[in-house]
């Protein structure tokens, strides 16, 4: 249950003991700390007293493999992303780039609601745009306007394309009549890492080991298909794979719901709530929302799961947390906005 109880015989004393690993791949008990930490650091020593809207982008599956296998891609790839979203906010408050300071927090999560390989992007962007200040005036903030479908499908365009250059640009993809393909040099076999087998099992939800490998994972269907469409598809556009949603926003004075907002992005990839085993000793896991054919669960074999988890353990030294902006360590405007603690 994520601690130790030590009882000294001779004394009775007792103490309880942490389980920590000091890991950041699966472990229940590192991921529930780290949530909470996480979260009160961004919400008392980051994040202003200003209005913040979450911005979500998804991306096709051959870049979720890309940049799962490729830290130094998706970084630039991130770059790409921040530069778009924070020149459509700067226009949208009627000013030019360099005239407009944003700023935003990037949480990288790697898995999915069916414990599948998932590399997507929840930013946390304020809503609206710092004016540089001069000695006489202060730096003002200029909120603005929820955007609308039609002008997130305008920006996931933008970023779909100059995404794609950028990759082309490194020999990471390929074209082909309108279509992306990985290059040769993003999919090298000469030094093949032992994971990218897992990795590329794992993004296309297909049994990775034993002998029905190369199948689909066994789904569990307890619902009746959903013929409506998604909530989400108001507030969401989507171009050629990427998907880019910004329905969530807290206001000036909506603290706690920021701090419930950083605890969902910055969760562990498991949930020990809705994993069980099944009479015959396989691993039901089950969905945080049902899927549109009504598929409630997911079911592994053992072994199969543990792959499952290894996929999702990313890559030694590559930091999940990304600062941009008026929020970077070397920002000259991050003293200026820091929030004030009121006891």
């Amino acid at each position: 249950y994520g601690f130790l109880r030590v009882r000294c015989n001779s004394c009775h004393d007792e103490k309880l003991v942490a389980f920590s690993c000091k890991k950041r791949g699966f472990c229940p008990s590192c991921g529930a700390r780290r949530m909470a930490d996480s979260a009160a650091l961004l919400v008392d020593d980051i994040l202003p007293h200003q209005p913040m809207r979450q911005w979500v982008l998804s991306v096709p599956f051959p870049l979720r493999f890309l940049f799962a296998s490729n830290p130094k891609a998706m970084t630039g790839a991130l770059g790409i992303v921040y530069r778009a979203i924070s020149t459509h906010l700067a226009h949208k408050a009627g000013l030019k780039k360099p005239a407009a300071q944003t700023g935003a927090v990037t949480l990288i999560q790697h898995f999915g609601s069916a414990l599948n390989l998932n590399i997507h992007f929840h930013m946390l962007f304020l809503d609206g745009v710092y004016t540089k200040g001069t000695k006489r005036r202060p730096m003002r903030f200029l909120k603005v306007k929820a955007p609308s479908k039609a002008e997130l499908t305008r920006l996931a365009h933008t970023i779909a394309r100059r995404v794609g250059r950028y990759l082309e640009r490194q020999g990471l993809i390929e074209r082909d009549a309108g279509n992306i393909f990985l290059s040769q040099e993003a999919v090298d076999t000469s030094d093949e890492d032992p994971t990218n087998q897992l990795l590329g099992s794992s993004v296309t939800y297909r049994i990775a080991v034993g002998p029905q490998q190369g199948r689909k994972v066994f789904t569990l269907q307890t619902l009746p298909v959903l013929e409506t469409d998604s909530p989400f598809s108001c507030s969401a556009g989507e171009v050629a794979g990427f998907s880019l949603h910004a329905g969530v926003a807290t206001k000036t004075n909506e603290r706690a719901k920021l701090e419930r907002l950083c605890r969902y992005i910055t969760r562990p990839a498991v949930s020990t709530k809705r994993l069980s085993i099944t009479r015959n000793g396989r691993v039901r896991y089950e969905l945080k929302t049902p899927w549109r054919n009504g598929t409630t669960h997911v079911i592994f074999e053992p072994l199969d799961f543990i792959s499952r988890l290894v996929a999702l353990v990313p890559k030694p030294r590559v930091n999940l947390t990304r600062f941009y902006g008026v929020f970077a360590p070397n920002s000259e405007y991050r003293a200026k906005i820091t929030p004030v603690s009121y006891t």
